[in-house]
């Protein structure tokens, strides 16, 4: 599978109104890859949102990725979380530093999100945000690299430039569904 350029990441506690009702706005804009993050729901809710999503993706081909290690055939880990075993089809994993997109690397992660980029609310206490220059040092060093965390899409064309594969975006398209279409215009 080809990954795609926009990876729109949920927060229900940021959305304009029911999650599900975002995510199709967001899918009716033109988004067709979602991470299914909210981790904090129980079991029986977060497998019940997923299947919601799933009704949204499906029929224009989407992609669903679960936030975990388990939980369907494409998933996102975060930094220090182990591995699958087995793999599913599809994984990435986030990373902020040179250690952790390495270690993405070296065990054959399909993408990783390096973040922060910039400065954002949604992602502190991951040390100062890189920069397009921090991100240009660094996405060398792993798997097809996803650039998160206060972007905006004035700043798409320069993190392209950098090596960004795509951009993975929470705040903004959780506010505003239809700025995915900005996002898809930047991306080209």
């Amino acid at each position: 599978m080809t990954l795609p350029r926009l990876l729109v990441v949920t927060d229900r506690t940021q959305a304009a109104g029911p999650l599900a009702d975002v995510v199709a706005a967001a899918v009716a804009a033109g988004a067709r890859a979602v991470l299914l993050r909210d981790r904090d729901l129980p079991d029986d809710e977060r497998t019940a949102l997923a299947a919601e999503l799933r009704s949204v993706l499906d029929p224009v081909g989407g992609l669903l990725v679960t936030a975990g290690p388990a939980g369907s055939s494409a998933v996102h880990l975060a930094a220090a979380e182990p591995f699958p075993d087995p793999r599913p089809a599809l994984v990435g994993r986030s990373c902020h530093s040179a250690a952790e997109l390495a270690r993405a690397r070296a065990e054959g992660c399909d993408w990783a999100f390096l973040s922060p980029v910039f400065p954002t609310a949604s992602k502190p206490g991951y040390g100062p945000a890189l920069g397009v220059e921090g991100f240009a040092r660094l996405q060398p060093l792993g798997p097809p690299a996803y650039a998160l965390g206060g972007v905006l899409p004035e700043h798409v064309p320069d993190l392209l430039a950098a090596g960004a594969h795509g951009i993975a975006v929470m705040g903004p398209v959780m506010r505003d569904p239809s700025a995915v279409r900005d996002y898809l215009a930047t991306l080209g």
